[in-house]
């Protein structure tokens, strides 16, 4: 009993120290994960900031950005954020094709959640026919 009751204790402490530590990372706190640029005209690249406050404690580091699609730009902080303080994440969309859209961007860091998962939607309107 008393083995059982001391592997019990020490599963726990290490939970509770796995724990803390997680309290000690870096994490995001983004103003918003989905922007809708709502309707686009067709050739007109479009472009959101997408703004986090590192709300840990260690310095936040974005090691990754990548779009999902080659008709999507992002440019993002790539000096490590101080907690409290904000970083931003740029996204140009070119508008090429005339049809909804929704995209994704990952963003990889040294985040408690490293991982994150940004979306862009929309719908790409066509130009109107020039008339000759």
């Amino acid at each position: 009993m008393k083995k059982i009751l001391m592997i019990c204790a020490v599963i726990l402490g290490f939970a509770f120290t796995a724990s803390a530590q997680d309290n000690e990372k870096a994490e995001f706190k983004f103003n918003e994960e989905k922007h809708d640029f709502g309707k686009v005209p067709q050739g007109t690249p479009v472009t959101t900031v997408f703004v986090f406050t590192n709300i840990g404690k260690e310095p936040l580091i974005l090691t990754e950005v990548k779009p999902t699609c080659g008709c999507t730009i992002a440019d993002y902080t790539k000096t490590p954020v101080k907690s409290g303080d904000k970083g931003t994440i740029k996204i140009t969309y070119n508008a090429a094709s005339a049809q909804p859209f929704n995209k994704t961007i990952v963003v990889k860091s040294n985040a408690v959640t490293p991982e994150k998962y940004l979306n862009i939607i929309g719908e790409v309107i066509a130009k109107p026919a020039s008339s000759r």
